[in-house]
């Protein structure tokens, strides 16, 4: 039998124990607090000078004061518009498929394990891929289309084991409550599962489209322009129909190409200058040092000693 002593001991040390871990989780949590407010200040401080109205509403340029993302911002929110309504309802009806209709056999643990494979899958392959399937055997050609489904593939296994596993968080006695009152297997899950895990659903979506919004090798792959100076067809037009579909045909750029080729041309810029002040040093030398031999004994030592310090 345990004594009350050791019994108090134990509570005591689990006691402090809850405490030290509170104190460590909250460190750590104020840590990353302060580190993510340091580098938002630190951006806004550099760079809320340098933007204005006119940087959002002006071609890219050759000449920086007047460079802007107007393509590229309306390229992104084209493509993502395609990526959200091609990824979110294939993603969102795979994982209640899978979670609440599919029979638990190996089949379906096969299904399950290649999802899971598929959201390891570097984004250069889905380029490969979209490149061969969408580019050239669909005939979608370097579009706004086959960017947007190209990121779709990219995130669908995102959104599907997001579904998943928030589906998987709803208590079972939920469904069984909805059951007993003669509710149908699609009622239950439209009117009571859904609802209760539409907040880790929404999680998943935000962060597989903020994966899609950053990415730059499988749009690369598929043919998207570094620099444009125009904008895709509107989707809204002022005669009838009214809606027209051609901007889904239209070449593109997006916000990380955008950046990509500006940093890479200051980086080529950059290395220019290193290169001809390398030659120039290299130049300098080699005429110091022809110099030399035409100088008398002496004055060739007091030179070389000059060159050497």
């Amino acid at each position: 039998m345990v004594e009350p002593e050791n019994i108090e001991k134990r509570l005591s040390n689990n006691r402090r124990f809850d405490t030290i871990f509170a104190v460590i989780g909250l460190i750590s949590t104020f840590v990353g607090m302060i580190t993510l407010a340091a580098l938002l200040f630190d951006l806004s401080t550099d760079g809320l000078g340098r933007i204005s109205f006119q940087f959002f509403t002006s071609f890219p340029s050759r000449f920086a004061a007047q460079a802007g993302i107007l393509s590229a911002w309306v390229g992104t929110t084209l493509v993502m518009i395609v990526t959200a309504l091609t990824a979110i309802p294939m993603g969102v009806g795979a994982g209640v498929y899978l979670e609440e209709y599919a029979p638990k056999n190996w089949f379906t643990g096969l299904i399950e394990i290649n999802i899971a494979n598929l959201a390891g899958v570097p984004s250069i392959v889905y380029g490969l891929m979209a490149l061969g399937l969408f580019v050239y055997q669909f005939k979608f050609g370097q579009s706004i289309l086959s960017a947007g489904l190209t990121l779709a593939l990219l995130i669908l296994p995102i959104v599907i084991v997001a579904t998943r596993e928030s589906i998987r968080a709803v208590p079972s006695s939920m469904r069984e409550a909805a059951y007993a009152l003669g509710a149908t297997k699609w009622q239950t899950t439209r009117d009571h599962v859904l609802p209760y895990s539409m907040g880790g659903i929404l999680t998943g979506v935000i962060i597989s489209l903020s994966r899609a919004i950053g990415e730059t090798a499988p749009l690369i792959t598929i043919g998207a322009l570094t620099f444009i100076a125009f904008l895709p067809d509107p989707p809204i037009k002022g005669e009838f129909p009214f809606v027209s579909f051609d901007w889904l045909w239209s070449p593109f750029s997006v916000m990380p190409i955008q950046m990509f080729n500006w940093v890479s041309k200051m980086s080529t810029f950059t290395t220019d200058r290193i290169t001809r002040l390398n030659r120039s040093t290299l130049k300098s030398r080699k005429k110091r040092r022809r110099h030399l031999l035409v100088l008398p004994a002496a004055a060739r030592q007091r030179s070389c000693v000059a060159l050497i310090g």
